[in-house]
């Protein structure tokens, strides 16, 4: 009865917000603020997007639609572009804000999330888009999502949600079913953070014994965001690593946290059993060098269909799509992330053309539409639903299928986390970026080159397993961050 009355609220939800947006069509108005007028002098409004691939080519036809509708109708014209990479569009936006010599002009919207925007905002160059939505059209999208561009807590909307992600663990299955008829491993072992790690030593043991040199076994796992692990696994563990309150933040980290998480990466990956070595995890599938990794629900699009195990050798793979790993014992947590979209200051006129175009790319068709290609979740309660998005008509893939079932469960059934942004907060994320994975990486390089030297892997690794190298780390890691609390 609950999951029958969520749809009906969010389907007359959804309703509100369509018949809203239709209502733009002449001089009508859309929420509290007018919006362009259909004979209204033309307004061309830019879009700075980081999507590249399958999701820039959904995201491209979905603008040309709109172009082509109701901003026609509305002398509407939406030109977007790619800045790049995540990092790339952040550097191209921050430049403009800050009107660095050779810099292009700000967008009127760009894809940004919680940091980047809250860094723009303080210039004051971030419209709020509160106005411009009724209670009923607020009421479409979950909370929190509104609420993540509502910086000081006073109901502002900074960040318009477009399309969200959490993360999955993604699974080479083809070279997994030999390895799982010789061992015994299922599915269910990689579902906890030790069953992972556990499951990640047997196959570098099966490998080792494959050949006959020592100490050569391959990596099982690898990882996409080193920060959201960090983040995520530390809230299950009890600790809340970035306390944030008036856009001031504490670190609050413990130790018995920090060495799970160690424990849970930094040993593995020394021991050879992780591996990172592309720019991407998926790189790393391509390659061989690793069976899984766990990256965002829309990094689907980009996991290869064949391993290219040298010049010459290669072979097709297929994807299995599991849950993300928690801590075993732990309240389940899901990471809630996925760019939204900004809206600089500017006239009224241009600014009412951004969120008719942002109402317009959230209907559940549109949405849907945008999910499918790209691999993200929609973002209203009406299109984030299987059934919906099963019986929408479009072509989707059994990998898809399984990518949008699993990132939905999630959602569902976990709590949500994203931590509040504060002064330096892209900067302190930086450091949970690298501290561990550098430090991994380097020591990992060094076990090899002594293994390589004729050392046994054993006594190659126990220099960086000991009690000591971990608090060195631990205090290192604490004292970096808390140049960022407030």
């Amino acid at each position: 009865m609950k999951r029958l009355f969520k749809r009906i609220t969010a389907l007359a939800s959804a309703a509100a917000l369509t018949l809203s947006l239709a209502a733009c069509g002449g001089s009508a108005v859309s929420g509290p603020k007018n919006t362009a007028p259909t004979n209204a002098k033309p307004v061309t409004i830019t879009v700075w997007s980081y999507y590249n691939g399958d999701q820039l080519e959904t995201f491209s036809k979905l603008v040309d639609e709109f172009n082509a509708t109701v901003g026609k109708e509305q002398n509407i014209t939406v030109e977007a572009s790619s800045q790049g990479s995540v990092n790339d569009l952040e550097t191209n936006v921050l430049a403009a804000a800050e009107g660095k010599v050779g810099a292009a002009e700000m967008p009127n919207i760009f894809s940004a999330y919680a940091d980047t925007c809250y860094a723009v905002d303080q210039m004051g160059l971030v419209a709020d888009l509160s106005g411009y939505l009724t209670d009923e059209e607020k009421a479409a999208f979950p909370e929190s999502y509104l609420t993540e561009g509502d910086f000081d807590d006073s109901g502002t909307i900074k960040i318009f949600p477009v399309a969200k992600s959490t993360e999955l663990l993604f699974l080479n299955d083809t070279d997994w079913q030999a390895f799982a008829a010789a061992t015994g491993a299922t599915y269910e072992d990689l579902s906890t953070m030790e069953g992972l790690v556990a499951t990640a030593g047997k196959y570098y043991d099966w490998t080792d014994a494959r050949t006959e040199v020592p100490d050569d076994g391959k990596a099982l796992f690898g990882r996409d965001a080193m920060a959201n692990y960090m983040l995520i696994g530390a809230k299950e563990l009890g600790s809340t690593l970035f306390t944030v309150e008036n856009g001031k933040m504490t670190v609050n980290l413990t130790e018995d946290a920090a060495r799970k998480l160690w424990e849970n990466y930094y040993v593995p990956f020394v021991k050879g059993w992780f591996a990172g070595e592309g720019r991407f995890r998926s790189d790393d599938i391509k390659t061989g060098n690793v069976l899984a990794y766990v990256g965002s629900n829309s990094s689907a699009t980009f996991f290869p269909k064949q391993v290219q195990v040298s010049d010459t050798e290669s072979h097709e793979i297929s994807l299995k799509v599991l849950p993300n790993p928690s801590f075993a014992g732990s309240e389940e947590v899901a990471v809630q992330q996925g760019a939204g979209m900004v809206v600089t200051k500017s006239t009224p006129e241009e600014e009412a053309a951004c969120v008719t175009f942002l109402k317009w790319f959230t209907q559940p068709e549109n949405n849907i539409q945008f999910a499918v290609g790209s691999g993200y979740l929609p973002v209203t309660h009406a299109a984030d639903d299987m059934t919906a998005i099963e019986n929408s008509g479009l072509d989707l893939t059994d990998s898809m299928k399984d990518v949008l079932a699993n990132a939905i469960d999630a959602v569902e059934n976990h709590e949500l986390y994203t931590p509040k942004p504060f002064a330096g907060g892209t900067d302190a994320r930086k450091v949970l970026e690298y501290s561990m994975s550098d430090l991994a990486s380097a020591d990992r390089a060094a076990v090899e080159e002594q293994i390589a030297a004729g050392v046994s892997a054993a006594e190659a690794e126990a220099l960086y397993l000991t009690d000591e190298y971990f608090e060195n780390w631990y205090q290192s890691l604490c004292t970096k961050l808390s140049a960022y609390e407030g």
